[in-house]
């Protein structure tokens, strides 16, 4: 890929010491070099560049906060996940941190943008204390291949692992922080060196700023698109099989992570994929694990006794093990990661208790309210004997990131499926015949047979019924599909053991949902004391 030569600006308002040397927009091989050289990693046999982030192997959600000022102060959803942070105290540790990365050899600072379309397009300078971190944001962020932005809409990131903020006087909680400020338009990052605090904090930016100024819903799912056009987007918490699903041979990937919805596209934010690793094989996941080769960045992995091949199955360090790359190395993906509006919505859960329908079509208003509960299960504790799954919830499938309250996105994401009369999509990836541990996983075959019918269209021609509990249609047959699973109650052996554990599921979207109901839609209420989703 041709390298774009960007004059180095003019950093004087950081007031960086004349002794500290700035490695300025570093291609990928000489950020992999100066990893190396500064002993930050060492090169798996696939080339690709393995690091450890250190303490952190994954976000800290309680250590993120957002500057409490004129901005944000009448508007940011004010909770355990968007905690207030002091404007002073914020212009203290921010000096510190200057003084901090002054004390260093050399740092790191290089130019990047979000937002595919450029109608939207954010720019953003990261400044980083390591040269791994650096590659993070080349691959992450879109990669500027003409003039930036207008500075006007610059963000700048900075990002210390090795500052450790003192709580009593910082006002943070621990060491380790992420603090966003609207005002200065600025993402402040010490001691953690958790690469995803970097695009994560971006992605809560483009949470607060997409809704309000250009009424464009940001959204936490992956993208594709058919070879007639035809754009899809796949919402889904961790399991649920969001990447998997999108990835198709047979349709482009737009994006697997981070979208926006407008009145005229669908765009990615981002410019690469941050996949996890766990479990890789080349038979599971063909595109991600072809796709780490030099220039991708191995995250908390593992290597096989005296060799430098990673072994994906071993989480000593963490089940969170990730690999971080361009888009372009996933060999089917759309450039620019910009389509049409989408045609299909897929809402994907992993129910460990067996009871929702693989496939289920969804109204505007069973859309949002399934969109606000953002579910899935989670089998808790099966290392020490126990089965019984837990339900887990995530506000718009991805509350940690969300500025506004709820229930903003969700009529933003009602008022464009009724405008563009969007087909969604339930989809049940988890368990039938039983909860799990008596029931058994639904095929993948059978999943992506359901999903390729709601997409071509044909799942449209065949005749619906009313789910009893949920009320939500149900197809009686789908090519490709044992139609025996497409009611799940008719694959339990025990129908009165089915309705009470539905019940109870239903119950619990209640009770999770009942927590935001004094900002809830009418047509969201309404599903609350209708009988099909309470006991």
């Amino acid at each position: 890929m041709r390298r774009i030569k960007i004059q180095e600006p003019n950093l004087s308002y950081f007031n960086f010491s004349k002794d500290l040397t700035i490695q300025y927009q570093l291609s990928v091989p000489e950020l992999v070099e100066k990893s190396l050289l500064r002993g930050e990693g060492k090169l798996a046999d696939s080339g690709a560049l393995a690091i450890d982030t250190g303490e952190f192997t994954g976000r800290s959600p309680k250590d993120r906060f957002i500057v409490d000022d004129a901005i944000t102060h009448q508007d940011v959803w004010w909770s355990d996940i968007n905690i207030p942070f002091d404007p002073q105290k914020f212009d203290h540790l921010y000096l510190k941190v200057l003084a901090y990365l002054n004390q260093q050899k050399e740092i790191f600072i290089r130019e990047a943008m979000a937002c595919a379309d450029e109608h939207y397009r954010l720019s953003i300078r990261v400044i980083t204390e390591h040269a791994f971190q650096n590659l993070f944001a080349h691959h992450l962020f879109l990669r500027p291949d003409s003039e930036l932005v207008n500075s006007e809409n610059q963000w700048t990131i900075i990002s210390a692992p090795g500052f450790k903020a003192q709580p009593k006087i910082d006002g943070t909680r621990q060491s380790n922080f992420s603090i966003i400020n609207f005002s200065k338009k600025m993402i402040l990052i010490g001691g953690t060196g958790y690469t995803g605090e970097i695009k994560k904090g971006i992605f809560s930016v483009l949470n607060f700023i997409m809704p309000k100024e250009h009424q464009v819903l940001p959204m936490h799912c992956s993208a594709n698109v058919g070879k007639n056009g035809d754009t899809a987007i796949f919402f889904g918490l961790s399991g649920t099989g969001k990447t998997t699903l999108s990835a198709d041979a047979n349709r482009s990937l737009i994006g697997d992570d981070e979208h926006g919805w407008s009145d005229h596209s669908i765009f990615n934010f981002e410019g690469g994929c941050y996949a996890k690793c766990v479990d890789l094989t080349p038979e599971k996941e063909p595109e991600i694990f072809n796709a780490i080769k030099f220039g991708s960045l191995l995250e908390n992995t593992n290597f096989f006794e005296d060799t430098r091949t990673v072994d994906f199955s071993n989480i000593q360090k963490t089940e969170n093990t990730r690999v971080a790359y361009p888009i372009e190395y996933i060999k089917n993906a759309k450039l620019p990661s910009i389509s049409t509006t989408p045609q299909h919505i897929f809402f994907l859960t992993a129910d460990a208790f067996g009871v929702l329908p693989p496939i289920s079509k969804l109204s505007k208003a069973q859309a949002m309210f399934y969109f606000i509960n953002g579910y899935t299960a989670k089998v808790a504790g099966t290392e020490a004997g126990v089965n019984e799954p837990q339900a887990t919830f995530s506000a718009c499938f991805g509350k940690a990131f969300l500025p506004l309250h709820p229930q903003t996105y969700a009529e933003l994401l009602g008022e464009k499926i009724e405008k563009y009369g969007v087909k969604v999509w339930l989809v049940n990836t988890g368990w039938t015949g039983g909860s799990y541990g008596n029931g058994s996983r639904i095929k993948l075959q059978y999943t992506r047979a359901m999903v390729n019918a709601a997409l071509n269209g044909s799942l449209e021609q065949e005749q619906f019924q009313k789910h009893p509990i949920f009320d939500l249609l149900m197809p009686i047959s789908c090519e490709g599909v044992d139609a025996e699973i497409l009611d799940p109650i008719k694959t339990w052996d025990n129908t009165d053991a089915y309705r009470q554990k539905a019940h109870q599921l239903a119950q619990s979207f209640v009770n999770h949902i009942h927590q935001y109901e004094d900002y809830l839609s009418s047509e969201i209420k309404s599903l609350l004391s209708a009988h099909t989703v309470t006991i």
